[in-house]
């Protein structure tokens, strides 16, 4: 008996500790149907409008305002307006219930394979960019000022934010797992969001102070978090100057890393000499593998698959910078037919497939505190906006 009672002690102790995942002390979570993937899913961003004219509700039109049906021709900066409404809006007809102090439960299903992750918030002082800074959550990649700035002034204009940051604990990643099997398993979801692919999205809310809360945040931030998708929000979260973010933390065993190619448009397409390194496809040539220069003078990253390719293909053979309106980044949602049918229609010149990086790989990257070539891992599932809103 002493001893359950002193094991008990040591758990509740363990739950107590200071961390950097946090409740969301006001949040709304969906009650069906806002759901949408993120912004920054499309390679075709007309794509978008189609969706929103199909779902009203969905939070792509909140989260890119200027492609909603009645926003067309508006630049992002004069559609932040219509973005606060339907917000408003949404909230006000009972789209989004409030919450106050919760964590949130997710279980993403997708066939036979089950993820887990927990919606909470981050506190942004921790964020890391380089060996040299400190903090617990590694932001690995470059990103576009461009799409930092949209999402500073979105949250500035909500006040609230719809998409989270995902993270992968790296130290604690088996136990938060079961951990969150174990609770998912323990009751019915509150609400089930659908994706486009028939995955199903799960979500319910528990309260912060409560003893599981708190084991799943001990969980949730014992160990480095790195961030796995949504550098850009990351960042504006930084910018901002907002002191927490939106996150779901997840596990490496509830993901995977898909490919992250590229179209590339109004280029003359050189020669290529023939090797292993990644695959190209153009009108004339078919689809062939090609080989691109590594310097051995430089490190592991650099020599990088999509490190090649920003720098071999990209920057020496085309002339291109990586911000070029004429690259598309295409990731692992669209396969590789889709790609080569926009080559073979003439929207491109150039498809650009590349193998993806591994998970260990990724982590042992971030540990490093090295940062992984710029949009070099789309991983799956992704977290769905729209599904929990955190009032800021």
């Amino acid at each position: 008996m002493r001893g359950r009672r002193l094991r008990a002690r040591r758990r509740t102790l363990a739950w107590a500790v200071v961390t950097v995942v946090h409740p969301i002390r006001a949040a709304w979570l969906t009650k069906g149907g806002t759901g949408a993937q993120n912004y920054d899913e499309f390679a075709d961003e007309t794509e978008i409008t189609s969706i929103i004219a199909a779902n009203p509700r969905s939070a792509l039109a909140i989260e890119m305002p200027h492609y909603a049906p009645d926003s067309l021709g508006k630049t992002f900066a004069a559609a932040l307006p219509d973005a606060s409404s339907r917000l408003s809006c949404a909230k006000e007809d009972g789209l989004y219930a409030p919450h106050e102090n919760v964590v949130v439960l997710y279980r993403i299903t997708r066939g036979d394979r089950v993820s887990y992750g927990l919606w909470c918030m981050v506190d942004t002082d921790q964020i890391s960019t380089s060996a040299d800074e400190p903090g617990l959550v590694i932001r690995n990649e470059d990103v576009f000022p461009e799409k930092v700035r949209e999402r500073v002034m979105l949250a500035e204009t909500l006040g609230h934010l719809l998409s989270p940051v995902l993270l992968l604990q790296t130290a604690r990643g088996e136990e938060l797992h079961a951990a969150l099997a174990r609770a998912c398993s323990a009751q019915g979801p509150a609400v089930t969001d659908a994706d486009a692919a028939g995955g199903r999205h799960e979500i319910w809310p528990l309260d912060g102070s409560a003893p599981l809360a708190r084991e799943l945040i001990a969980l949730a931030g014992g160990g480095e978090l790195v961030v796995a998708d949504g550098n850009h929000r990351s960042l504006a979260a930084q910018t901002g100057g907002l002191p927490r973010f939106l996150a779901v933390v997840t596990t490496p065993a509830s993901v995977e890393i898909a490919p992250y190619n590229r179209l590339v448009r109004d280029v003359v397409v050189p020669s290529f000499e023939p090797g292993e390194t990644v695959r190209v496809y153009t009108r004339d040539g078919g689809m062939r593998s090609i080989g691109l220069p590594r310097d051995p003078a430089l490190g592991f990253v650099e020599n990088l698959d999509h490190a090649l390719v920003e720098r071999v293909l990209l920057g020496a053979s085309l002339a291109l910078q990586p911000g070029d309106k004429r690259i598309t980044y295409v990731g692992g949602d669209y396969p590789e037919s889709w790609l080569m049918g926009e080559v073979d229609a003439g929207r491109a010149d150039l498809a650009i497939l590349i193998a993806p990086v591994t998970v260990d790989d990724f982590i042992e990257v971030n540990l490093a505190r090295r940062k992984m070539p710029r949009k070099s891992t789309w991983f799956v599932p992704k977290a769905r906006a729209g599904l929990v809103v955190a009032q800021l």
